[in-house]
């Protein structure tokens, strides 16, 4: 896959149904700032509550409407190897340039079984689309090796790029060390964008960002500078963004009756309900993803006033192509109803 910004975009919904017209919307946004490229119904786009006729409805909009203008990914990953098989064949119809298999869920195989259970029968029946694993253990309790994503690549040289999420820069290193200096390493968290690219032992190329929902052109040139090696203007822009990358979890301190509880806000969570204060297309979450704490809210509303604060570029591009006043939402009280729970 060609180095550069991925989004890992959202599932706007319009009451119980996906958001199609707003769906289009955001993917203009990406397309004019001139992102590499869109991840269509990835886990950020909430696969796990999308029934599967809406799930290929989302990968067929997105992949039509990237075509010649950016490349498209769809997410295709599931814990059930007959399901991806479908899945990436429905994305194979509808265009794609890829597909993103998460490492299987819940049921937990080995990273042997990852692969001759799973990755490699894809990457077989699809000799011609280019198969990305997706490795977040702490998300999914299993996890892919470099040994395996090795054995993978020398097999199937359509498995020639990875979507590394371990948050293990050592993994990574061994990923780098064992696949040779023509796979392509992407970061599946944005928070470690600068190390992963930095680092000559990962050398990483890319991201599938989360963040880059709200702020594309700069993730983008985050990723620009840092392969062209710009590397002081690197730092000042991931300074100015490391706020952001807080929004894929935001973690409180909640009072229950029977004492203080931990509560975590998980991506995409944070992210839509920015989203919906900036008046962005997203909707609320499906269900079991529901709304923040208000501590939580204002943390998030907190992340973005910092942002705008301290560096309102980063939030220019938005405001522009939706024609919305971010300061002044920003402070709106009356935009916060309804977006968190009263009570814990």
């Amino acid at each position: 896959m060609n180095s550069g910004c991925y989004t890992a975009m959202v599932t706007p919904f319009d009451g119980a149904a996906v958001d199609e017209t707003g769906l289009t919307r955001l993917a203009d946004f990406q397309i004019q700032i001139g992102i590499t490229g869109l991840l269509a119904v990835g886990p950020t786009g909430e696969s796990p509550t999308l029934a599967w006729q809406e799930h290929h409805r989302v990968v067929q909009i997105i992949s039509q409407h990237a075509k010649g203008k950016c490349l498209c990914i769809a997410g295709a990953g599931s814990n059930n190897t007959k399901e991806a098989l479908s899945a990436t064949r429905h994305a194979a119809e509808a265009g794609v340039d890829a597909v993103l298999l998460v490492d299987p869920y819940y049921n937990g195989p080995s990273s042997l079984e990852i692969r001759k259970e799973y990755l490699a029968p894809v990457a077989a029946a699809f000799p011609d689309l280019s198969i990305i694993p997706y490795i977040i253990p702490g998300r999914t309790g299993a996890q892919l090796l470099p040994d395996d994503l090795a054995l993978l690549f020398r097999e199937h040289p359509n498995v020639n790029t990875v979507k590394e999420a371990t948050g293990d820069l050592d993994n990574m290193r061994r990923t780098r060390q064992c696949c040779g200096p023509e796979f392509t390493i992407f970061s599946g968290d944005d928070g470690l964008v600068y190390e992963m690219i930095s680092d000559p032992e990962i050398a990483a190329t890319g991201v599938i960002s989360v963040v880059s929902n709200i702020v594309p052109k700069a993730m983008s040139d985050l990723v620009r500078l840092l392969v062209d090696k710009e590397i002081d203007q690197a730092k000042r822009l991931v300074d100015a963004l490391r706020p952001l990358f807080g929004l894929v979890t935001v973690k409180t301190v909640e009072k229950s009756p029977y004492g203080d509880v931990v509560c975590r806000a998980r991506n995409p969570l944070a992210l839509k309900t920015l989203m919906q204060v900036l008046g962005v297309p997203s909707g609320p979450c499906r269900p079991p993803l529901g709304k923040m704490s208000r501590s939580g809210l204002d943390v998030v509303v907190n992340i973005a006033k910092t942002v705008q604060s301290k560096n309102p570029e980063i939030f220019a591009p938005l405001a522009e192509f939706f024609d919305v006043d971010i300061d002044g939402r920003l402070n709106d009280e009356r935009l916060l109803e309804g977006l968190y729970y009263p009570t814990y």
